[in-house]
């Protein structure tokens, strides 16, 4: 039988190529030729011997391969967010379902606890996968086999702290990217300098409109850059902030409607 790959995987290529494909489109149809025709114009000021207006353009700002690269990698790590936010808010409404229903005082025995796994189990099975199902099926499966309301609730909070390492280990990845961002504008910093440096014997002969271009390629790409992951650490900030809360109301959630409800026969 042939192995699937994950979706999850298929979908941060597919988002990867397509950010590739869009980003670049819009480059080569958009910003670039813009920047072109504002470079050329101001090429043709100069040597006219106008005065050349001071004004920034954007397109000017974005056009270098650094400025692509980080727009590229931006919207690839706001896909896989994206991606990862739609599967919060879906755990999150099934804690609008009644998936134990147990009365107000009303007590669950050991024995009882098979018969209230059944609703659970009747989930369709991505639903199942979903973190309070799975907490909630711990709890009982280990109350009916122990017979003790502790390890009900250890089940819990086990189930949840592994869920809670899983969803972080699974954003190192959009951690990454977002380290990565910047790095590429210092990389283009690198590259601007570089070329300032070698065309410094024309800035002594009194050209330096190659120098302040390259300059313009050194300073454009790393304040992309940072503006970039500014704007991506908020948005991996917010999407720890909906993880984390996700966690936390799952254990409440079976503290309210399961747990408090657990009792053994010497107990009750």
């Amino acid at each position: 039988m042939k192995k699937q790959l994950p979706f999850e995987l298929v979908y941060q290529l597919s988002a990867l190529i397509i950010s590739i494909i869009l980003v670049h489109l819009v480059y080569i149809t958009v910003i670039r030729p813009n920047a072109d025709a504002v470079l050329e114009l101001r090429a043709e000021q100069t040597a006219a011997g106008e005065i050349v207006e001071n004004e920034r353009s954007l397109y000017v700002v974005l056009r270098d391969y650094e400025q692509e690269s980080c727009f590229i990698l931006f919207f690839w790590a706001f896909a896989m967010m994206g991606y990862k936010a739609r599967s919060t808010i879906r755990e999150r409404n099934l804690q609008e379902q009644a998936l134990i229903d147990v009365g107000a005082g009303v007590n669950i025995l050991p024995e009882d606890a098979r018969a209230y796994t059944r609703p659970l189990q009747a989930l369709d099975k991505e639903d199942q996968q979903a973190l309070l199902p799975r907490a909630l099926m711990a709890a009982l499966n280990r109350f009916a086999s122990t017979e003790n309301v502790h390890d009900g609730a250890e089940a819990v909070k086990t189930v949840c702290e592994s869920e809670y390492e899983r969803l972080d280990s699974e954003l190192s990845m959009i951690r990454y990217i977002a380290w990565a961002i910047p790095s590429i504008g210092f990389i283009g910093t690198v590259r601007g300098i570089g070329d300032a440096l070698g065309q410094a014997y024309k800035a002594v002969e009194g050209d330096i409109a190659g120098v302040t271009a390259s300059l313009g390629v050194a300073f454009n790409s790393t304040f992309i850059a940072l503006v970039i992951s500014i704007l991506l650490m908020f948005l991996l900030h917010q999407l720890q902030l909906m993880q984390e809360r996700l966690v936390l109301d799952t254990q409440h959630y079976c503290d309210q409607q399961l747990l408090r409800h657990l009792r053994t026969r010497t107990a009750s």
